[in-house]
Order: structure tokens, then C-alpha cells, then sequence
């Protein structure tokens, strides 16, 4: 933040902007800075849990940090795999949840193959 100020600063010397305006912005500066060292929210310390249990006994569990989900963010869009038995699994639905305060279960299907599929954040 120091070289933001310093820049700002130098605008006024140079007559750009008044003292206002740099009162203004370094204020404006500050809250940010502000914002950013806010201690993260606990719904970052959460783990989305997916268990996947087949009637061919091919189970699985993965357990995914929220904080992961957030820094990966939209490049994400589906659940890899589910797809393909007939389940589409929407990540922003789920981010939406979580960013709600959603907590539990959030998604319990069972194909008529006979998996189940259970996501809940924890």
C-alpha cells in the first residue's frame, strides 16, 4: 500500500489531482486493505463431502476443502464422473449453498442402477 500512496502523492505534486481527491483515494486505499486482512469466513473451514456408493461396489469418498472449491472457482462446473451414470452435479449450485450458510446434506440421489450418490457440507 506504501507505493500507492507514494503515487498518489505524486499526483498532487505534479497538479493531476487535488487534495481532496488524494484524501479520497488513500481512504478509499485503506479500506481495502482493511477488507483483505478480515479473518476468512468460517464457511472456508467447511469440506464438501461427495460419497458415491455402486451397486458394482466401485465406492467412492472425496472430501474437498471449501477453500480449495473457492480458489479454483468456475473453472469448475461439474462433478467429474457423475455425468456419465446419469447425475449432473452443478458446482455453483453447490458454491451458492455454501456461500448461504447451507450446512448437512445438500444432495441425496439414488439411480435406479441402484448407486447413491450423498454430497453434504460438513
Amino acid at each position: 500500500m506504501k507505493e500507492e500512496v507514494k503515487r498518489i502523492l505524486k499526483m498532487v505534486e505534479e497538479g493531476k489531482i487535488n487534495s481532496d481527491k488524494a484524501t479520497e483515494l488513500i481512504e478509499a486505499l485503506n479500506k481495502t486493505t482493511a477488507v483483505s486482512e478480515m479473518p476468512v469466513s468460517s464457511n472456508l473451514d467447511r469440506m464438501l463431502r461427495i460419497k458415491v456408493l455402486s451397486h458394482d461396489k466401485d465406492n467412492v469418498n472425496v472430501n474437498v476443502p471449501v477453500r480449495f472449491l473457492k480458489a479454483v472457482g468456475s473453472s469448475i462446473k461439474n462433478v467429474p464422473g457423475l455425468k456419465e451414470n446419469g447425475v449432473d452435479i452443478d458446482i455453483k449450485t453447490i458454491m451458492d449453498a455454501i456461500d448461504s450458510g447451507l450446512e448437512g446434506k445438500i444432495v441425496d440421489i439414488q439411480t435406479a442402477d441402484g448407486d447413491i450418490v450423498d454430497i453434504s457440507i460438513e
